[in-house]
C-alpha cells in the first residue's frame, strides 16, 4: 500500500461573496484571500488583498514578475508563520474577475514558492 501525504495549505476558489461566506462556514479554519476590492474582513479571519488587473510591469523590482496573487499568498503564508494572522489551515480565494481567477490559478500552477505551499483543494 503506498502512502502519500501533501503537508501543503488547501486553496479554494470561489467567485461571490455567498460562496465565500459557505466556503468558511465549513470546515476548519480558514484564511481569506480576496481581489480587490476587499469585503469585509469577517472576525478572527486572517485577510490579504491582491489586484485582479496586473498593477505592475513584468518583472518589476518589488515582485520580480509575480502574479499579485502569488505575492498576497505569500504574505499570508508568511503572516502565519511568524504569528502576525490567526493561524488557518486552509484558505478561500474570492476571485469575483475571470482575470483574478486566472491569477490565483496561474499562482498555483507556475509558481514555485506558491506550489511549494498551497494546493487546489
Amino acid at each position: 500500500m503506498a502512502w502519500t501525504v501533501d503537508a501543503r495549505i488547501p486553496l479554494r476558489l470561489v467567485a461571490d461573496a455567498a460562496g465565500l461566506s459557505a466556503a468558511l462556514a465549513a470546515g476548519p479554519p480558514a484564511a481569506v484571500l480576496a481581489e480587490a476590492p476587499a469585503p469585509a474582513s469577517p472576525g478572527g479571519v486572517a485577510l490579504m488583498v491582491f489586484e485582479g488587473a496586473e498593477a505592475h510591469p513584468a518583472a518589476c523590482t518589488c515582485c520580480a514578475g509575480r502574479p499579485a496573487a502569488a505575492v498576497a499568498l505569500d504574505r499570508l503564508f508568511q503572516a502565519r508563520v511568524r504569528g502576525q494572522s490567526p493561524w488557518f489551515d486552509r484558505v478561500v480565494a474570492l476571485a469575483g474577475s475571470d482575470a483574478g481567477r486566472a491569477q490565483v490559478q496561474a499562482a498555483l500552477a507556475g509558481d514555485a514558492v506558491t506550489a511549494a505551499r498551497f494546493r487546489a483543494g
